[in-house]
């Protein structure tokens, strides 16, 4: 609950939701709420570009500045919630834990959504947003039905397990990537079946992008975990490949050679290169898809998932006129697929070598030409 206070006002809990019993004695204030903000920007920023950290989601912190200025609030908090989930292999010693830490972060979004949020920062500016969400008669029930499936699908992948095929790729970007976009959408708040159909490819796409980026990261062998006194007491973390099983096979790829001679292993660019064009494909459907919706026409082609309840919006927004307008309102959250496209043209450059890529200089002005122009 938020309860103004005789320092500082903090934001009054809203009167048509019930306010929990278990929280009446707590209360969130501003400084709680613009050190939770700052927490989550310096999560996705981590410095400057020059110092960016691979821990860090530095497109993001890009993109968020494209993003209406009233809801820039939520979309830090998820992707620093997405960051949070994404790093928790790399910061726990054993399954057991992870899985702990998974169920942490279950129960503060169930939390959260009751109204009672930890003194978390990332909760706390979530909650920050609901209220904001609820005030407006906003129904954002939907928001924490994604976050759930986030946090499965992120404890599924937990153990970096191989996909077995093109299309269990597909499924996990489209549960985590296109997720965290639909997250987005509902926060602004937009309801349109277009809108996510456009958020499934390229989500998918920056699933893919992403895990071609991880490559260099994953399949190198990490550093010997130190004990306090400075000795080796471990190996670290057994490195892995995530490219789909199916496609490494059609290619004469194994995993053994990839260790042992990175971009050299025989197989290995044209195996990127078919996951690549997966992502490359998705990217032009909905470029395509844009094209069309602008000019008032149908999308192309039925969306794969418009069946699911999630998506069965009970709104306006399939004529035309609804739908540009919320084109116009969202068309930050598509901005995600500028920088999955850079990459990807990037990677081209390099003839599909994820070893050999660099940092795009030119991507904060690609991101505000493709704003200008709204197109991506």
């Amino acid at each position: 609950m938020y309860r103004a206070t005789t320092a500082r006002r903090g934001l009054q809990w809203p009167k048509n939701l019930a306010l929990p019993s278990a929280n009446r004695r707590g209360y969130i204030t501003e400084a709680d709420i613009a050190g939770a903000r700052r927490y989550c920007q310096d999560q996705l920023s981590a410095g400057s570009h020059s110092h960016r950290s691979r821990k860090s989601d530095y497109d993001s912190h890009l993109i968020r500045n494209f993003i209406p200025a009233f809801r820039r609030d939520a979309y830090d908090a998820l992707r620093a919630f997405n960051l949070e989930l994404v790093h928790i292999p790399e910061l726990v010693s054993n399954p057991t834990i992870g899985l702990m830490r998974m169920k942490f972060w279950r129960d503060a979004v169930n939390d959260t959504f009751a109204g009672r949020p930890p003194k978390e920062p990332i909760m706390i500016l979530l909650h920050k947003v609901l209220t904001e969400l609820a005030e407006t008669d906003s129904n954002p029930t939907s928001i924490k039905f994604w976050l759930h499936r986030l946090i499965s699908t992120r404890e599924k992948h937990m153990d970096n397990r191989p996909f077995a095929n093109l299309a269990a790729l597909e499924e996990y970007a489209e549960n985590t990537y296109s997720t965290l976009m639909y997250s987005a959408l509902a926060a602004l708040p937009i309801q349109s079946m277009h809108m996510d159909h456009l958020a499934s490819h390229i989500g998918k796409a920056c699933g893919i992008v992403a895990v071609l980026r991880g490559i260099p990261i994953l399949a190198a062998p990490s550093a010997p975990v130190k004990s306090p006194m400075g000795a080796d007491v471990g190996g670290g973390r057994n490195p892995v490949l995530l490219l789909p099983l199916d496609v490494m096979a059609e290619a004469g790829l194994k995993e053994e050679d990839v260790y042992r001679y990175g971009p050299q292993a025989e197989g290995f660019q044209d195996a990127v290169f078919q996951v690549a064009t997966r992502a490359n494909d998705h990217l032009i459907t909905a470029r395509e898809m844009l094209k069309n919706i602008k000019a008032g026409e149908s999308p192309g082609h039925d969306y794969e998932h418009q069946h699911e309840a999630e998506h069965n919006h009970a709104d306006t927004s399939l004529d035309g006129d609804g739908t540009k307008r919320d084109l116009r309102r969202g068309f930050g959250v598509m901005m995600e697929a500028v920088p999955a496209g850079d990459y990807l043209s990037r990677l081209e450059g390099t003839n599909f070598d994820p070893f050999a890529v660099r940092s795009s200089w030119k991507l904060t002005w690609s991101l505000y030409r493709a704003h200008q122009k709204q197109q991506i």
